[in-house]
């Protein structure tokens, strides 16, 4: 959304809509052909016309025409609202709205549109309001029923001109697809995503949606080959509607009012809180796909801790395989070398409540930040109203959220601050492709942050000859995202220190965006300004050659320093200038190639723009407790000393435990310390209670030195003592699934999943063994380990076990073994996918920990997906 200079309220007159090609005619009365013009805004109009009852809204842009949308409307499971329309109403409203965001490519939005809403009737009464916004980078539509209801069908068609250029991306549920360019006509038949952009001369449009949530179902573009119309299938042959249906939306203009549009996030709902302060974007380092089994190594995870630290990197992300066994502690690590941790999830661990009423609390006490949940792949209301739900909890615990392998953003960073980014792109972990890059900054990127994990430098061991190191340092400048996850390894990393350089400065949202140049699937060039500094970026896919950056966006007549990074033979070099905003800068660029800058306000002496960066100091906590295992109602003291090692004095020190959720300190208050020199230490002693309701298992007793660094960063310091808290027993009769697991380790993927199958999305979620299936149970995949605690109040254990039937292939073969306080209490030999359940009936009197494990029976994991069916306990009342 382009800035307006918005008059005062007062000067806004009642607007009477218009019908200048038919006389206006009695309600009830369908006429030949009527129109009705709307109030525009700035370049963009809008009109609705009616023919035999049939509905059209035209959109045009510098006074032309850019598209129609042809045969509005709903059909609904009562009436068909797409025919036979009379008019029955119409008022209008213009909408003034200021906001402002916590990502994105504009911080501070302001926002005039122009509302119209014609109400019309078929001949049985029923009515749809068809309901309109001009802003000045596009029009929107939607439909608002009286009530609820079940819409089967939207009608309304897009016409384009066929010729007009189009670049489209078949539809997939993950959004994964690369564009192709053709014409409008001559794009195949079949489904295409949004955002879909076309060309007709130098005006161009984009197609998307906006304001979409659990309330309504996701739409996609079909198209028969040879036609310029793209009409709207839902995901879902029958929606619950609300009454209102999401915002069809079309963003108009230039090449650069389309890339600089704000229409997607300004049709949303407003945000659902405040008080945003926990809310940090920034650049993350991600080890998955550079090393895709260093997610599950604890040390590896810590260079690239150690690499973020170096780099003024402001997260982690711990991908696929973190343990916790050990995350608490990496967690602990990074905070204290001022990096804080984000993990992954697979959204099937986080799907219900009673998840993520387990799992957010926990990744809180851990002091984790935020999630990055996979896998969703779908369009489909249900979905919707998972991520409703899912963005709603994460708020409350104050968690950031990214959405990875997900639909595409429709706003929804606006309603929830802490919608950090989605995926919904085929991004640099499909492999590289440079004119998909130069393709995204005026499609997919459009419409909202974008998670396409770039910047991968080449070395002698892994040469990219796809794209250079200088395009690949300017891809997070030229895509906006509020998390940007770096892929290089820490090697890679330092081999390219002007990059290291650039990346420790840059930041991840914007207080202003523009394109200075850009065809897509040629060349992108975009810069965008945080406070007083502008950073741009610059990509080409193709043959080398001269970029022509214009500096006039840097206004003023004042004098600036930029410095520049590019390329000789893949080593990143910098230069600097001093330059005007008349100036213009000519960058040779290799093929496929690109460059970054630096500019800031000149005043003498000035070398850099860079703001200094420096790590926090090295500091440690030291923690003892008087005993290792405590029953409710008892207490442990524990102990903390905080040592100030290298780097610099320590200000403003507090000292204090961190404990579990229902623990308690009924001795000892928190240590205060104003200053504290290198090589100095302080420490403290509590005593703390396990009462009723504390968290119970295997858990951390954890003493934190929260201080100001040189920097003025707030660090937190801690360690933790390990104490078992002996849960409550087992009463009665009751199940493993419905009990707490003390320990849980599993073979592949997701966690072992309670009274559902571990198998992947589209298998079955029903436990089953050779056709006989289970209510209750552990589903797991060899070798697996679950633990719960019996306490002795238990006599007896019971399950069926098997292969589960989701298996496909003949590979699954599982061997079951039940220990009790690590004893073997029984097992089963092999068991092969297909055969029948074995029995376990098993005596565990007096047992305190009860463990369930699996093997992979010999052969390997593959396939070896491990049903515990029913799986019982029956304990004392």
């Amino acid at each position: 959304m382009r800035m307006l200079m918005l008059k005062p309220l007062s000067w806004v007159l009642p607007l009477v809509l218009l019908a200048p090609t038919a006389p206006a005619v009695a309600a009830g009365t369908a006429p030949a052909a009527t129109s009705w013009t709307l109030p525009g805004v700035g370049d963009v109009g809008a009109s609705v016309e009616s023919a035999d009852g049939r509905l059209r809204l035209r959109v045009s842009s510098g006074g032309t025409e850019a598209l129609s949308v042809a045969d509005l409307g709903l059909v609904t499971s009562t009436t068909d609202l797409s025919k036979d329309l009379t008019l029955r109403s119409q008022n209008h409203r213009t909408l003034r709205t200021a906001y402002r965001m916590t990502t994105g490519k504009q911080r501070e939005r302001t926002v005039l549109q122009e509302e119209s809403r014609l109400t019309f009737s078929n001949p049985s009464g029923a009515q749809l309001a068809l309901v309109v916004r001009v802003s000045d980078d596009g029009v929107a539509f939607r439909y608002e029923l009286p009530g609820a209801a079940t819409v089967q069908r939207e009608t309304g068609g897009f016409e384009l001109a066929p010729d007009a250029t189009s670049w489209l991306q078949p539809y997939n549920p993950q959004h994964e697809n690369e564009h192709a360019e053709a014409t409008a006509a001559t794009a195949p038949t079949g489904e295409f995503g949004h955002p879909a952009l076309f060309r007709r001369g130098s005006t161009y449009t984009l197609l998307a949606e906006s304001g979409l949530d659990g309330r309504y179902s996701g739409g996609r573009l079909t198209h028969t080959q040879g036609s310029g119309r793209y009409d709207v299938r839902l995901a879902d042959a029958a929606v619950a509607s609300t009454g209102v249906t999401s915002w069809r939306t079309m963003i108009v203009g230039d090449l650069a009012t389309v890339t600089g549009s704000t229409l997607v996030d300004d049709l949303a709902e407003p945000a659902r809180f405040t008080g945003t302060s926990w809310v940090q974007p920034g650049l993350s380092s991600w080890s998955w796909l550079a090393e895709n089994s260093s997610p599950r190594d604890f040390e590896r995870q810590k260079d690239y801790v150690d690499a973020a630290a170096r780099n003024n990197l402001s997260y982690v992300l711990v991908d696929e395989g973190w343990s916790p066994v050990w995350l608490p502690e990496l967690t602990r690590y990074a905070r204290a070398r001022g990096v804080e941790v984000l993990i992954w999830f697979h959204w099937t661990n986080l799907q219900t409540q009673a998840q993520r009423d387990e799992w957010l609390p926990k990744l809180v006490a851990w002091g984790v930040k935020g999630v990055k949940v996979d896998f969703m792949e779908s369009d489909s209301q249900a979905r919707y109203q998972w991520y409703d739900a899912i963005l709603a909890d994460t708020a409350k615990h104050r968690l950031m959220i990214n959405f990875h392998g997900s639909t595409v953003p429709h706003g929804l960073a606006r309603t929830w601050p802490h919608l950090m980014t989605m995926e919904g792109v085929r991004g640099e972990e499909n492999g590289l492709n440079a004119t998909r890059n130069t393709i995204l900054p005026f499609t997919r990127n459009v419409i909202g942050s974008m998670d396409y994990t770039p910047t991968r430098f080449a070395t002698a061991s892994n040469p990219k000859p796809q794209t250079t190191n200088a395009h690949e340092l300017a891809l997070p400048v030229v895509y906006e995202s509020g998390w940007t996850h770096i892929v290089s390894t820490p090697e890679e990393l330092a081999s390219q220190p002007e990059g290291e350089r650039f990346l420790r400065q840059l930041p991840t949202a914007w207080d202003e965006t523009r394109l200075l140049s850009g065809t897509p699937g040629v060349e992108t060039v975009i810069a965008r300004r945080d406070g007083a500094r502008w950073f741009a970026g610059g990509i080409r896919s193709g043959t080398g050659g001269t970029v022509t950056v214009p500096l006039t966006f840097l206004g003023g007549t004042g004098r600036w320093l930029v410095e520049i990074v590019t390329e000789n033979q893949g080593a990143l070099s910098r230069s600097s200038a001093v330059r005007r905003a008349a100036d213009r800068l000519d960058l040779l660029v290799a093929d496929r190639g690109g460059f970054v800058l630096q500019a800031c306000p000149y005043s003498p002496g000035l070398t850099t723009c860079d703001k200094p960066h420096r790590e926090p100091p090295r500091t440690s906590v030291l923690v003892d407790v008087s005993a290792d295992e405590v029953a409710t109602g008892g207490t442990v003291e524990l102990q903390g000393v905080f040592v100030a090692r290298t780097g610099g004095s320590v200000r403003d020190l507090a000292l204090a435990p961190e404990l579990p959720a229902g623990w308690s300190v009924v001795a000892g208050k928190p240590v205060r310390k104003s200053l504290l020199r290198e090589g100095e230490s302080v420490s403290g002693r509590w005593t703390v209670k396990l009462n009723p309701a504390g968290v119970r298992g295997d858990v951390e007793l954890v003493v934190a030195g929260t201080y100001t660094a040189p920097d003025g960063r707030r660090i937190h310091s801690a360690d933790a003592a390990r104490v078992f808290a002996e849960p409550l027993p087992p009463k009665g009769s009751t199940y493993v699934s419905d009990q707490p697991w003390t320990d849980e380790t599993n073979g592949y993927g997701r966690p072992q999943q309670r009274d559902r199958s571990h198998g992947g999305d589209n298998e079955p979620a029903t436990l089953s063994i050779a056709g006989k299936t289970f209510g209750k149970g552990v589903g797991s995949h060899a070798p697996s380990s679950l633990t719960t605690w019996l306490g002795g109040a238990c006599s007896r254990f019971f399950a069926e076990v098997g292969v589960d039937d989701g298996t496909t292939t003949g590979e699954g073969s599982v061997t079951f073994v039940v220990l009790g306080d690590g004893r073997q209490l029984a097992g089963t030999p092999v068991i092969r996918a297909g055969e029948t359940a074995h029995l376990l009936d098993v005596d565990v009197t007096g047992v305190k920990r009860l463990t369930l494990a699996t093997t992979d029976g010999g052969n390997g994991k593959n396939s070896d997906h491990a049903d515990w069916g029913t799986a019982s306990l029956t304990c004392a009342p």
